[in-house]
């Protein structure tokens, strides 16, 4: 059955300084001390948590990078629901946070949670799905 319904708008972050800094192997700490409203900072932090075996410590900045990005997605627009493309390299930052989330809840034990954000993230968009599971 088609869809009548238009889709809302694709939305897009504007650029986020802390990427440069994290591309310059600056440490994800201070990157994040310099820029906290950064997804990719607090990206950073979380998958070096998880690498470490830290799911407790890799939630937590998993959490705090998704919900400054949820502020992020708000101020540009987003509305709850709609694509949020991967191609668009500032929306990179929000969508490894939720990855990494659903990977972090999983670790916890958070079964529903993970299964919740691994949804999510194909529901922004399939292709960062798929870029985030390989």
């Amino acid at each position: 059955m088609q869809n009548l319904l238009p889709e809302p708008p694709a939305t897009l972050l504007p650029a986020d300084p802390a990427t440069a800094d994290l591309a310059a192997d600056l440490d994800p700490v201070t990157v994040a001390a310099n820029h906290p409203a950064s997804s990719a900072a607090w990206a950073a932090l979380a998958a070096r948590a998880l690498t470490n075996g830290e799911a407790v410590a890799g939630y937590a900045f998993a959490r705090t990078g998704y919900h400054r990005g949820l502020d992020q997605l708000r101020k540009a627009g987003w509305r709850g629901s709609g694509p949020v493309p991967w191609s668009h390299e500032p929306n990179r930052g929000f969508l490894r946070c939720l990855h990494l989330l659903a990977v972090a809840a999983d670790a916890i034990g958070e079964a529903d949670e993970a299964a919740r954000c691994a949804q999510f993230v194909r529901d922004c968009d399939p292709a960062a799905a798929d870029a985030l599971a390989g």
